[in-house]
């Protein structure tokens, strides 16, 4: 993509006194037609380049703006490097790897060669999002209408979206678009969509709002629940909501409050702990429990 080649470049000068315009072609694998339009857009944006034509000519950043020949430090750049590398884990390709090594061109004394943050965004799931994620990122670079089957609670249903965003959050990856059924901006989890096409119908992008990915917005707090945990689960309360969200009881156990979404969603939590968790409030979800647990016996049981 453009961007990242602009950032590159941008590397390069940045480490280097001067570099020709057919070195930059080969080394981002571009004609050098490309590289004279990449140095104008740069120019354009404000960076001081310098360009000098014939023997011993080439391309630099000017000196006079050059007082630090580095705009970021060498844990900026691990930072940098560390995220395009988490990128890789779930790309199914080595693009980033690429575009880490250009990066790196020139500066072997600026990165240390020992790596001190490691991000694996990769999952379970990975052999099926590699796929969806390469043809979502295609869509959205060259403005090409999504269509897909999705799975949600409430059923499921054939979409058509005009793709903004792709975003990693809640250990999850979603893609932000312009339903055309719903005739309105979504999110979309990518483990639900199935069938993923992207054809050769574009469209013309509209102002897309960021999406509000507060917890508030996507988890609004429907319900109050209050839960006494047995001590030997404290480990998953402390992981999943922090050290500060029990209060000790005299018998041990663990008084925990939270808001939750939905019931359903708040039964299926509770029932991963099994007999390890009391429910108080709210009192409609003792019922509802008790009979999830009787048709579970009845499935289970020996029939008696």
């Amino acid at each position: 993509m453009k961007i990242d080649r602009l950032i590159g470049i941008l590397s390069v000068l940045l480490q280097r006194t001067q570099v020709t315009a057919p070195e930059l072609a080969k080394q981002f694998e571009v004609s050098r037609r490309t590289i004279n339009r990449d140095i104008e857009a740069l120019c354009r944006a404000g960076i001081p380049i310098a360009t000098m034509q014939g023997t011993g000519g080439g391309i630099r950043i000017m000196e006079g703006y050059r007082i630090d020949r580095t705009l970021l430090t060498s844990k900026d750049m691990q930072i940098i490097l560390a995220g395009l590398r988490s990128l890789d884990s779930v790309s199914g390709s080595n693009y980033y790897s690429r575009l880490m090594e250009k990066l790196k061109v020139g500066s072997s004394h600026f990165i240390s060669g020992q790596d001190s943050i490691l991000i694996d965004l990769s999952s379970w799931y990975k052999d099926m999002l590699a796929p969806k994620i390469e043809t979502i990122l295609l869509a959205v670079e060259q403005k090409h209408l999504l269509s897909f089957r999705y799975y949600s609670p409430n059923g499921e249903s054939s979409r058509t979206v005009e793709p903004y965003y792709l975003i990693f959050k809640w250990s999850s990856w979603y893609l932000w678009g312009y339903c055309r059924k719903r005739m309105d901006f979504r999110m979309f989890k990518l483990n639900r969509m199935d069938q993923l096409e992207t054809g050769q119908q574009s469209f013309q992008a509209r102002p897309a709002p960021m999406p509000d990915m507060s917890n508030e917005r996507i988890f609004p707090g429907k319900i109050k629940a209050k839960v006494l945990f047995e001590p030997q689960v404290k480990w998953r309360l402390v992981e999943e909501f922090g050290p500060h969200c029990f209060e000790k009881q005299p018998d041990g156990r663990l008084l925990f409050t939270a808001d939750y979404t939905n019931k359903w969603n708040l039964a299926n939590w509770l029932l991963t702990f099994g007999a390890a968790a009391e429910i108080l409030e709210p009192a409609s979800m003792r019922e509802e429990l008790l009979q999830i647990g009787r048709h579970l016996a009845k499935i289970y049981g020996d029939g008696k």
